[in-house]
């Protein structure tokens, strides 16, 4: 069967689909929302099959690359929730110590996509840290649409105190430079713009894909030179571009934006027909380049 592409859907269809993802709006809200695009004999759940991310794609990287190496890991986080489980990839036979990324899930937890995009990073020559902030409820499932309802019984602040703390075990591991990196993911790119305010010049780079801004005042508090990615089509984040850009400008951090046309929320994600092949193309180059000068230099 052939893949689905973002543009074979109405974009009142990936709104409506956004907003489920997104906890703004229920199950069944987004099925009778759906039912007016079921046409042909297709339902609305046919709809939602069609929406859901297929993970057999997330596989760029295969998990048994032989140039890869690859372990589960556990960080105490007696702030948070207490500790928070992470995958762990390293280019395999690196000699030195190596510069390290920090790959931050959307809000579903870790999951197969997130897992690949660490391996991408480990080829590419990074120590990578992808760390799941529902390990205090049992960690990701396998399945998306319980993991965004696990999402919602995770304290944020505790969730977003495990992160940094994972950040700060990935900066002070022995086998790394001390620099590091964050990208993050809808939810995650969030969190690194979080980490960017938290954590000053400690951050060396932040590539935020479609994430929620800072306020003003904590833009102030950044040091981190920050490449934030956003779709076209996704208003709802797009839209603080503006004003995120005009803070970071006036607290004289290096930074770019980058807009691709016609791109939905999720552009990145290969798993999804949100997926734009051009625009997750052109933004990871933009992202290697940046952590390439940023934390690799």
């Amino acid at each position: 069967m052939e893949r689905k592409k973002a543009s074979d859907f109405p974009q009142e269809l990936l709104d409506l689909l956004d907003s489920y993802v997104h906890g703004i709006i229920g199950r069944r809200e987004f099925l009778n929302g759906a039912q007016k695009f079921a046409v042909g004999g297709l339902t609305a759940a046919a709809l939602v099959e069609m929406l859901k991310p297929n993970y057999a794609l997330a596989n760029q990287v295969p998990e048994d690359d032989k140039g890869i190496k690859a372990q589960n890991v556990s960080i105490a986080s007696p702030q948070g929730t207490g500790s928070i489980n992470g995958y762990l990839v390293r280019p395999a036979g690196a000699a030195g110590k190596l510069p390290a990324i920090l790959v931050i899930h959307e809000n579903r937890g870790l999951n197969p996509y997130i897992k690949d995009v660490a391996r991408r990073f480990a080829k590419a020559g990074y120590m990578a840290l992808a760390p799941d902030g529902l390990t205090s409820v049992g960690g990701y499932s396998g399945d998306d649409e319980n993991g965004a309802k696990l999402f919602q019984q995770v304290d944020g602040a505790k969730m977003s105190e495990d992160l940094y703390q994972a950040a700060v075990w990935l900066k002070n591991r022995p086998d790394g430079t001390g620099k590091i990196g964050a990208i993050g993911f809808c939810f995650g790119g969030g969190i690194v713009n979080q980490l960017a305010v938290r954590m000053g010049s400690d951050l060396a780079a932040g590539v935020p894909y479609y994430g929620a801004q800072p306020t003003a005042e904590d833009v102030a508090k950044i040091k981190t030179p920050i490449n934030a990615q956003y779709g076209e089509a996704d208003t709802r984040i797009t839209g603080g571009w503006p004003a995120f850009d005009a803070a970071l400008t006036a607290a004289k951090v290096p930074h770019e934006g980058h807009i691709y046309k016609g791109a939905a929320h999720g552009f990145h994600n290969d798993t999804t027909p949100r997926y734009d092949e051009a625009a997750a193309k052109e933004s990871w180059q933009h992202a290697l380049d940046w952590f390439g000068k940023y934390v690799k230099a």
